[in-house]
């Protein structure tokens, strides 16, 4: 082999070497990049933000069936639930199920429906507070019979869709360490994309 062949082929090896080098620092930065990426997007999955899918009725017309929603899982940890924010749950009695549903009673409060009507005790209000509820239909009413006292950790719920909601006014007061977050987003479907915050009474 001539001394031009054997300088062609060793410049070609080198221009192999420096470009499979340059490849696998391009291919090292990208698995870099998509361990981060995952990595970001499990913290945010799990600890920031959750997507919930909406099944039954018990909370219309606020949501319906089969809508997605966004849980921001953060906002607790900042502070407390207020009343009238729309939580997830684990229900009480079973905490493989999740629950959505309307914060109506706070910790420490009294609670009591009488007559299709929702009133709340506390030190701010000790003659009670009658709700308005602008999130139920006018013919919509809170039915059953509840006189109940809320401990420092418990919330009474309902669903806004009083007359086929499974709630507090059932299987009783929900603690606070089985809330998992309160609904931020409606993301689906897209006629209905929606941001919610806790309604003023």
């Amino acid at each position: 082999m001539s001394q031009e062949n054997n300088q062609f082929f060793s410049n070609l090896l080198r221009y192999f070497r420096r470009y499979l080098a340059g490849a696998g620092l391009a291919l090292l930065e990208f698995i870099k990049v998509a361990l981060l990426a995952g990595i970001t997007i499990a913290l945010v999955r799990y600890y920031l933000f959750k997507p919930f899918y909406v099944k039954g009725a018990s909370m219309e017309p606020t949501f319906l069936d089969h809508e997605y929603l966004i849980i921001d899982e953060l906002s607790y940890r900042l502070h407390a639930p207020t009343r009238g924010d729309i939580i997830v749950f684990k229900y009480p009695n079973n905490q493989q199920e999740y629950f959505i549903k309307r914060i109506i009673g706070l910790p420490g409060e009294r609670v009591k429906i009488s007559e299709n009507k929702v009133t709340i005790y506390n030190s701010e209000h000790p003659e009670g507070l009658l709700l308005n509820e602008i999130y139920i239909p006018k013919n919509v009413v809170t039915e059953g019979e509840v006189n109940t006292t809320l401990s420092k950790d418990q919330y009474f719920v309902m669903g806004d869709n009083r007359e086929n909601s499974f709630d507090s006014r059932r299987f009783g007061k929900v603690d606070a360490s089985l809330i998992v977050g309160r609904t931020w987003l409606r993301g689906w479907p897209l006629n209905r994309v929606q941001i919610f915050e806790a309604p003023k009474y």
